[in-house]
């Protein structure tokens, strides 16, 4: 697999921010992409990302070929359940390598879960999805969404070798799609893909994101 830059690298965080003040937008409202209800919270917050990245899911579903759609399970995620999150993937590193320090078990656990100061979701810009066909039954992707490296024996990483052909298949389809919207994908999550992050700046060489932290939806 190529070499990975994961969102603990210092240079993510060195991404100046520009924030251009986009909405956050609920894509249950929207015909072209179907929502998933599987991390539903009672605020909506997960079905809602920026203005500009529903455009472009809307451009790479009709990438997709017609029998297809895309299914997105989580978008926006407030900053205060990244950081439980990443705490969490943090302290359950530690507790089951007893060698490691606080900084090895960083790097661990964002290989994962995103550190907050830098996290895609938290700014909108980012989601999980996978495909599934017009009738809602999801396609073989190789692993369930949102399986870990160590679960999965890194088949989430979205370029390891050893899935069947069938998960190969739709992982260049979706990929396909999501990339001529404008999106980059994170590649240790072969579903996680984003736009106007800092991640998104520093893989296509952008001088700023466009997108900081969001207060949510209720700011919009």
């Amino acid at each position: 697999m190529p070499e990975i830059v994961l969102l603990s690298d210092p240079r993510i965080a060195e991404v100046a921010v520009k924030e251009c003040g986009e909405p956050l937008v609920d894509l249950r409202t929207l015909e072209a992409v179907r929502v998933d209800p599987r991390l539903a919270d009672r605020e909506g917050a997960f079905a809602h990302v920026r203005l500009s990245v529903a455009d472009r899911l809307i451009s790479a579903q009709t990438a997709l070929p017609r029998r297809l759609r895309l299914l997105v399970v989580e978008g926006f995620r407030p900053a205060a359940l990244q950081q439980r999150y990443f705490a969490g993937s943090v302290a359950a590193h530690r507790a089951a390598n007893a060698g490691w320090d606080e900084h090895r078990a960083y790097l661990e656990a964002s290989r994962y879960v995103s550190p907050p100061e830098v996290a895609p979701h938290v700014s909108g810009g980012a989601v999980d999805l996978t495909l599934c066909t017009v009738s809602g039954a999801e396609l073989p992707m190789g692993t369930q969404i949102n399986a870990t490296p160590p679960e999965s024996d890194e088949a989430c990483y979205t370029d390891f070798p050893n899935i069947s052909a069938a998960a190969r298949h739709n992982r260049h389809i979706l990929g396909t799609a999501m990339a001529s919207a404008g999106f980059v994908n994170y590649p240790t999550e072969w579903w996680h893909w984003s736009y106007g992050d800092r991640y998104w700046a520093f893989i296509t060489g952008t001088r700023f994101a466009r997108y900081g932290i969001s207060d949510g939806p209720s700011s919009t």
